[in-house]
Parts: structure tokens; C-alpha cells; sequence
């Protein structure tokens, strides 16, 4: 038996709805498939709802909550109820591994990275949020508190590239302007969108907040779009094509440096 919800945020409870706010971009997937190289067998842990799955590869997925497992589309193969540190799988089962924004979720890191590097031959593949460059969203200036909560809960980069070993690569795959998968920074020149209760509530770190600091980021952000405040801080975000914030992509490959 395992602990109930397997990480901070339960998603058992609170993830209904995810998987229609946070719907892959297309251009994001391009950085991720291309970092599997030429995998054909994929394991997806903290698998959610089945973003950046590739489709045109065998992909096995781990999704611990019922509520993301059954929030998969029909097409994408269903998801085995484990957790990151206990992966039920030989050594070397997969060709390549990947975790896109999930690691923040595991209560045992270094054992989960442990694991995806044992069954894993290749390329393991983490997409995820460095905590120190959140404060470069406009979301920092109207809601300090889940900028400190995400800060707090999100791995330090250095920390997951040494839990993975090998030979690492970091990137910062650009976020686009119409970015589809809506985390917070994706919103960086729509920040209306951001006032819809469906949004905040894809956001984990908005759900760890403490009673009233939602509703205070909502009330500072409508008043201050209300008076053009937002726009004559933030204004030129709104023609800005893409936006490098905190997403960075971790690819650790065997071999060791150099």
C-alpha cells in the first residue's frame, strides 16, 4: 500500500478538468520526441492524462491517480497504477524514458530518477519547471504566494541532472504565445485567461495555496486589468511570439560527460 495522495497535490481529488486546460503544444512535443532519438519503446511516468506521449512509438505509461488515468484519450493505451520509485519493470525494459512535469510530485526524487535511469537502455527525458526563474512571470508580481509555493516544491536542475547521471543536456524549449498546454507562464501575454476559476485549478500550485491568496491574485489581476494597470507594466507581452521562462528540458544519456 502507498500513501494517498502519492504526492502534495491530490490529483484524485482536484485533477478533474486537467486534461481539457492542459492539452499538449505541439511545438513543446518537438523538443521532447526529438530528445527520445530513435526510441521505440517509451515509458511515461507521472503520465497524467498522456501529454507528450509520442504516438508513433510503444509507449507505456505510470499514472498513480484514478482521476488522470481516467482523464486519458481512448486512443492512447491506459495507464498502470504505480508510482515513480517503484516502477514494476525489468532493467533496461525501454529504449528511452521520459516525466514531463511531474517531478515536483515525487516524495522520493533521487529513488524516482534512480529508477527511470535502471529501466531504462537510452535517453531519459524530463520535462520540467526551474523554481528559480518563476519570477520572471508577471504571475510573481500578483501572486508572490504560488510563486513561493512552486519555488518550494519544484527540484533544483542540478539536482535531477545528478539523480539521473550520464552525460546531461538542459534546455529551455521557448514557450509560444497561443501555447495549448495551460501552465501558468503560458498565459504570459493573455493574462486573462488566468481569471477563469477552470485554469487556476489545472495550476497544482494555486491549489496548495492558503485560504483567500487565490482569491486575492484574482481580485489584484481583474482590477488591474480593469485599469490598464496590467498593460502599462506588461503590455508588450501581448505581441511578444514566445516567452523563455522556467520550462526546461533535462535529458541525461548514458555514456557519461563529454
Amino acid at each position: 500500500m502507498r500513501p494517498t495522495p502519492a504526492g502534495d497535490f491530490d490529483y484524485d481529488a482536484k485533477g478533474a478538468g486537467y486534461a481539457a486546460v492542459r492539452q499538449p503544444d505541439p511545438r513543446i512535443a518537438e523538443h521532447v520526441h526529438a530528445a527520445l532519438g530513435e526510441a521505440r519503446t517509451v515509458l511515461n511516468v507521472g503520465a497524467g492524462a498522456g501529454s507528450y506521449e509520442p504516438e508513433d512509438r510503444h509507449v507505456v505509461a505510470v499514472e498513480p491517480s484514478g482521476t488522470m488515468r481516467a482523464q486519458r484519450p481512448r486512443h492512447l493505451a491506459p495507464a498502470i497504477d504505480a508510482t515513480a520509485e517503484h516502477l514494476p519493470f525489468d532493467d533496461d525494459a525501454f529504449d528511452a524514458s521520459m516525466a514531463s512535469i511531474t517531478v515536483h510530485q515525487w516524495p522520493d526524487l533521487e529513488k524516482g530518477l534512480a529508477e527511470l535511469r535502471r529501466v531504462t537502455a537510452g535517453p531519459v527525458v524530463v520535462l520540467t519547471i526551474d523554481g528559480t526563474s518563476l519570477s520572471r512571470s508577471w504571475i510573481a508580481e500578483y501572486s508572490p504566494e504560488v510563486v513561493t509555493v512552486d519555488r518550494r516544491r519544484m527540484p533544483e536542475v542540478d539536482r535531477i541532472a545528478a539523480g539521473l547521471g550520464g552525460r546531461v543536456e538542459v534546455s529551455s524549449p521557448p514557450i509560444p504565445f497561443d501555447c495549448t498546454d495551460g501552465f501558468a507562464e503560458a498565459f504570459y501575454g493573455r493574462p486573462e485567461r488566468m481569471l477563469d476559476a477552470d485554469v487556476r485549478a489545472a495550476q497544482s500550485g494555486f491549489g496548495l495555496l492558503e485560504p483567500g491568496e487565490e482569491e486575492a491574485f484574482v481580485e489584484r489581476l481583474r482590477t488591474a486589468l480593469d485599469s490598464g494597470g496590467w498593460d502599462a507594466h506588461h503590455g508588450h507581452l501581448r505581441t511578444q511570439p514566445t516567452f523563455e521562462g522556467s520550462l526546461r528540458l533535462v535529458v541525461s544519456r548514458m555514456g557519461g560527460p563529454g
